[in-house]
């Protein structure tokens, strides 16, 4: 018992140190964090590749650089047909950098649309195009879009106040949700070189799975390179998503066909394209009835000859199976001369519920063993056959190769145009260059720190001491002084002999100590001579045999009959000396 509970003092002494160097720890790493992770609002690393840049930590900058759009969507009523939803700078509302602000969608269900020049247009040429920002969906998303366009230099995007969905634009690039349907959109317009339409090429849709970037509400960086050799890469996270070419993996082709198919050629009348007819030789056979139902009467549940109606066990014959409702009523604008009678519907008769069956019983049908069904020649190969007509190929009169779809539409404008269903959607840290080092600067300046400080803010107790002590060693002194002093007083109190076992070791030493003085005695019996043991035995077992003789007789004397009345029972009886046994009948009362 004094084991068990000093091993529970000991259990109850580690927990509430624990506890309490957890709880120191705790003001200790939330000093740490705010020092670790500092932030100031990010420069680019050459500003001579930037077109674009902005971290939104300015609200003056931001009323200076973005124009929010006063236009109204086409071909929807006047009422829905504003941009109207409203836009602000805040901070997130979790996990957020000290000073770090982002530009945030307020407005759910409405239309949204704003807009800033880049510092100079963007011609495609021979440098690459580099877009990158990040997304916080702090509320979800629901349906909607967060992704940006890359407006188009031409006269229609002079003037930012009137971007709408029409706005002409080279580029569109980032997330799309509406139920199920995740997308990470990549869409760029081609202009046809040999008629000048315009017409919208989308990338296949990323293998990787995206529903979490939707659902776990952090912040998502999205990035877009493309390249002069036509390939670009979508990354998400830093971490490539969709790779290829301009060439190979949108949708429709950037080239149409070399050739088509002649819209003018038809199909000769004598063309046949059966691979199999029927045997023009074979004969139905004579035994084939055609008739014969696919199903018939099953004969052993027919009514049995001589009866007038016979059914299973509680079937009711005379109550229908539907009746009408007791309880309808005819409605009050009934009209019987427009309506007609008015009848009360039909509902399943009550009485029928429990019961086999209600109405006239008819017996069930089984599969017709006779039944063939119509007879039809088997098929063999048609000599005939010429395989499947096609229409001949021509030259496909709209024909183009564009072998540089990279050479796009310049842009001179960055834009959001959105519909949502969430509210609160904020946007950071946009960026435009042709160097991929600069975005990766511009990411580990910001997206970086805030992805560490979510890291740090979800790490447990533990975690954060494995770091803290990885970063300060001298912490482990600490820890071992806190919690040594503590397990050296149990293990102490545990191990000092108590008044209680000092008294159990006299006892024990007492009883050795008489144990010792017996052990005379005990050698000087052993010395007997065991003749002599077998004599005093003997002379025992005589005397008991005389005495029982005697008492024998006296029994039978008093009582002659009792040899018949009694059964003897031999037993083993161990003498005084316990060295031997006898024999003695025993009576059976």
């Amino acid at each position: 018992m004094r084991t068990k509970g000093c091993t529970a003092l000991l259990l109850v002494a580690l927990v509430a140190t624990c506890y309490s160097q957890e709880t120191d720890d705790e003001v200790t790493i939330e000093t740490v964090e705010d020092t670790d992770i500092p932030y100031e609002s990010p420069t680019p690393l050459d500003s001579s590749k930037v077109y674009f840049a902005d971290h939104f930590d300015s609200p003056s900058a931001f009323d200076k650089t973005w124009v929010k759009s006063e236009a109204k969507k086409e071909g929807i009523e006047d009422e829905i047909a504003k941009y109207d939803g409203q836009w602000g700078i805040e901070s997130p509302q979790k996990d957020g950098l000290k000073g770090d602000l982002g530009l945030v969608l307020k407005s759910k269900a409405k239309h949204s649309a704003i807009s800033a020049n880049l510092k100079r247009p963007f011609v495609f040429k021979d440098k690459p195009l580099i877009v990158q920002y990040e997304v916080l969906l702090q509320e979800g998303q629901e349906c909607g879009g967060a992704y940006l366009k890359l407006l188009s230099d031409i006269r229609d995007t002079n003037n930012l106040k009137n971007f709408h969905d029409k706005t002409p634009y080279s580029i569109m690039f980032g997330p799309d949700k509406c139920g199920n349907d995740h997308k990470l959109h990549f869409i760029f317009n081609h202009k046809n070189p040999k008629n000048g339409s315009v017409e919208e090429k989308h990338c296949e849709k990323p293998k990787e799975r995206l529903e979490e970037s939707f659902a776990d509400k952090l912040p998502h960086l999205y990035t877009l390179i493309l390249r002069p050799d036509n390939t670009f890469e979508i990354q998400l996270d830093r971490k490539t998503v969709k790779s290829g070419s301009l060439l190979e993996d949108f949708s429709p082709a950037v080239n149409p066909p070399a050739e088509i198919e002649d819209p003018e050629d038809k199909k000769p009348e004598d063309w046949d394209e059966r691979e199999k007819i029927p045997d023009p030789t074979a004969v139905k056979p004579g035994d084939w009835d055609e008739d014969a139902p696919a199903q018939i009467v099953d004969e052993s549940q027919t009514i049995p000859d001589g009866y007038v109606s016979w059914f299973p066990s509680g079937w009711l014959e005379n109550e229908p199976k539907l009746i009408q409702d007791p309880v309808a009523e005819k409605p009050t604008d009934w009209d019987t001369e427009m309506d007609g009678e008015w009848e009360a519907p039909l509902i399943e008769n009550p009485l029928c519920a429990d019961a086999p069956g209600c109405g006239p019983w008819e017996p069930p049908l089984v599969n017709n063993p006779a039944y063939k069904g119509k007879w039809r020649a088997p098929l063999i190969d048609n000599p005939n056959y010429k395989g499947k007509w096609r229409p001949r190929k021509i030259p496909n009169p709209h024909f183009f190769e564009d072998k540089q779809p990279f050479k796009m539409q310049t842009i001179s404008a960055v834009g959001f145009e959105l519909w949502s269903m969430s509210n609160n959607i904020l946007f950071d840290n946009v960026i435009i260059t042709e160097e991929v080092e600069v975005a990766e600067h511009w990411a580990s300046a910001t997206f970086d720190k805030k992805r560490q400080k979510i890291a740090i803010e979800s790490d447990s107790v533990v975690q954060k001491l494995a770091k803290l002590t990885a970063d300060y060693p001298i912490l482990w002194a600490v820890y071992i002084i806190v919690l040594g002093i503590p397990v050296v007083f149990i293990l102490y109190l545990c191990c000092k002999p108590s008044a209680s076992q000092k008294q159990e070791t006299e006892e024990l030493a007492e009883a050795a100590m008489k144990k010792k003085t017996d052990e005379p005695a005990e050698a000087e019996d052993a010395a007997v001579p065991e003749e002599a043991k077998t004599a005093e035995v003997n002379e025992v077992e005589e005397e008991d045999k005389d005495s029982g003789k005697d008492d024998e007789d006296a029994e039978k004397n008093s009582n002659p009959d009792s040899d018949e009345d009694n059964e003897a029972v031999e037993t083993n009886q161990v003498t005084e000396a316990g060295e031997g046994t006898r024999k003695r009948k025993v009576r059976k009362d």
